[in-house]
């Protein structure tokens, strides 16, 4: 970002910025233990979540537009956090990518 004028009247005119960025004419730097912390919560691995079905499993669609929705596990995505579940419509199986938690076993 260019530091001009317009640009830091609105940085300094945002809601909660103020007291992160200062008051004054110029926006105060960080120190390096401050960009330190926040590097690393920026590399704190996200939360794991425990996969109880496997391919071939019966589910629940339990969220989203499908809830309620039974179908049965084709794919489990670990590094993506995702499931393909094919469902049934009008007599035809179809491929939904839900997310871990949006499912449950039956």
């Amino acid at each position: 970002m260019i530091m001009d004028e317009d640009s830091w009247y609105v940085v300094r005119n945002t809601p909660g910025v103020t007291g992160f960025v200062g008051m004054g004419n110029q926006p105060t730097p960080l120190r390096p233990e401050e960009v330190n912390q926040i590097m690393k919560r920026m590399e704190a691995e996200a939360p794991k979540v425990k996969v109880t079905f496997k391919p071939g499993q019966k589910v629940r669609i339990i969220d989203g537009p499908f809830n309620d929705f039974m179908g049965t596990v084709s794919d489990i995505d670990m590094e993506k956090a995702k499931v393909r579940v094919m469902v049934s419509f009008f007599g035809r199986d179809t491929p939904v990518e839900l997310d871990f938690l949006q499912v449950e076993r039956t």
